[in-house]
């Protein structure tokens, strides 16, 4: 029953039951845009029917579950027996299995495969950001697994394949695995080379007994995991499965699962190896070298995921402001919403049409492009400082947008406030990014060389970009005092790189907001500073999620 003073009036209607895919037009552009015409149909068919998926009330109701139900760390069985099991609601599962089925961790296995998984990870973000970590972890292991071939060859098609086995059995007898990573300790962070963790060889050839800790462990159920150890010849990746050969469980000892900021449905956790098994990959003393194919995967993960938390949050405000009436007009036709709104549209396309142009790079890598490899270099670090830096941000101001509504944990934005933070943290945080850039300005010409020739396809477009590009240059011929100036650089690199696709590919109204916001110095640190006497009714139109 109802009360007679509660009837609801003035609320917008839930965002369900629409197909996430088909209603982005900024990542359908683009999925056309990369993708040889022979695939397009058979993609867009495959991404709509995720969408679809991603848009609907069952499928969000599990996010909602497995969200409101945290994962349960059990030491013990019983009877007293160590187990290190970690328990997770059945939705989560569910979702996992999902993502899993969807091709998110098999992009390695066929053509236009990164374009593609790149698009279904930022449709899956915006369902339930917990389950991309284990499925990141998993694509990403692929390239380190790929300097030993013998390793790749047994492990490849087990983590490339669309089965989803949750059972703790052998790999070899599974029809597909999850990977996780262990790099850190509680002493070096980011500085992996301080790691204490100790790797003594077995009689076995390729084969050592780990002693030590990790201080982050990611996705601590899967069925193995990449780590970082001292061997005898200097820092060493390795595989550690999580069930050996015999059946019998590896020694993988956790310690707790991590209280953290962002959502609250995955694990991390602390772990301690006490004469742990594991199999060496890549040579002694390489280990760096060896992983860095996991991290620059995960890093361009870090990329996507922004942009789909991106893409959510606008699309809830634009749906919110669509429907709710303020002062006798629709949130949405007055001017100073639009203002934001157009602005925060604006801040996600740039975003989603950056990330699949690294995809697109990833696919020309793989298949022997030296140009585009080149290119990632320089424009994955730089991406993933300055994306991930702009998701919290927009974030915040598209909850706003819902007022009071948007404070509220039903309305979701608070999970999408919450996970805002994580992509700029997780495989380095902003300085690393930075100073990652800052190598690949000074140690490999041609990175640069293929970021200047992707840009330079845009000039004489646009009076702002072209200006933003002289400045660039400016900054880029003397990198004196370059460390402190590091994030000034990555920041314009990206600014620039995202201007020249926009200007490139992006409809008019679209490029012109965003060179007059952020290259023309016609914006404001803060949302909404757009010039007025830009089109911005059809920049947000573009972004709202109608068929």
């Amino acid at each position: 029953m109802t009360g007679s003073t509660h009837t609801v009036t003035n609320q917008a209607t839930p965002l369900v039951g629409y197909d996430v895919f088909a209603t982005d037009r900024a990542l359908t552009e683009a999925v056309a845009r990369h993708l040889p015409a022979e695939l397009r149909e058979e993609a867009a068919a495959e991404l709509s029917g995720l969408g679809r998926s991603c848009g609907s009330a069952q499928v969000q109701e599990w996010a909602a579950q497995a969200e409101g139900e945290p994962p349960v760390l059990r030491s013990h069985d019983r009877y007293g027996h160590r187990v290190d099991q970690v328990d997770f609601h059945p939705a989560w599962h569910r979702l996992l299995g999902k993502g899993v089925a969807a091709g998110l961790t098999a992009a390695w296995s066929r053509p236009g495969g990164h374009v593609r998984r790149a698009a279904a990870f930022l449709l899956w973000t915006q369902v339930e950001a917990g389950t991309t970590c284990p499925l990141s972890m998993t694509h990403a292991a692929v390239p380190a697994l790929r300097a030993d071939p013998a390793l790749a060859a047994e492990w490849e098609p087990r983590l490339t394949s669309t089965v989803y086995d949750r059972e703790a059995r052998p790999a070899h007898l599974k029809a597909g695995v999850l990977f996780g990573m262990g790099m850190t300790e509680k002493q070096g962070g980011s500085d992996v080379r301080a790691n204490t963790t100790a790797a003594r060889p077995l009689a076995e050839a390729g084969t050592y007994e780990l002693t030590g800790h990790k201080w982050f462990c990611s996705a601590p159920m899967s069925d193995g995991f990449l780590v970082l150890a001292q061997a005898p010849g200097g820092l060493t990746c390795f595989l550690v499965p999580r069930v050996l050969a015999d059946g019998g469980r590896n020694v993988f000892l956790i310690q707790r699962l991590k209280d953290k900021l962002g959502n609250r449905s995955n694990a991390s956790a602390e772990v301690e190896f006490a004469g742990t098994w594991a199999r060496r990959v890549g040579e002694e003393g390489r280990g760096v070298r060896t992983i860095i194919g996991m991290v620059a995967a995960t890093r361009l993960d870090c990329v996507l995921g922004s942009a789909g938390l991106m893409r959510q949050a606008v699309a809830q405000a634009a749906h919110h402001t669509a429907y709710r009436e303020a002062f006798g007009r629709k949130l949405i036709d007055q001017p100073l919403m639009r203002n934001v709104l157009a602005d925060l549209a604006v801040e996600s396309e740039a975003a989603t049409t950056l990330g699949l142009r690294l995809a697109a790079a990833q696919d020309a890598a793989e298949a022997g492009d030296e140009r585009e490899r080149a290119l990632l270099r320089l424009a994955v670090p730089a991406a993933k400082y300055w994306v991930t830096k702009r998701c919290a941000p927009l974030a915040v101001e598209a909850a706003e947008c819902l007022g009071g509504n948007g404070y509220v944990e039903e309305s979701g934005m608070p999970r999408l406030v919450r996970e805002s933070p994580l992509n700029s943290i997780w495989e380095g945080a902003g300085n690393v990014q930075a100073l990652d850039v800052l190598r690949a300005l000074t140690r490999e010409p041609a990175a640069l060389d293929a970021y200047l020739t992707e840009v330079g396809g845009a000039r004489g477009a646009d009076r702002r970009l072209d200006a933003a590009i002289r400045d660039l240059l400016t900054d880029l011929a003397d990198l004196s005092h370059a460390e402190a100036r590091a994030r000034r650089l990555a920041e314009r690199l990206t600014l620039v790189l995202q201007g020249a696709l926009l200007v490139r590919y992006a409809p008019p109204e679209v490029a012109d907001a965003f060179c007059a916001g952020r290259l023309g110095g016609d914006g404001g640190a803060a949302f909404g500073t757009l010039p007025a006497t830009l089109d911005l009714a059809s920049v947000v139109e573009r972004a709202r999620p109608v068929a």
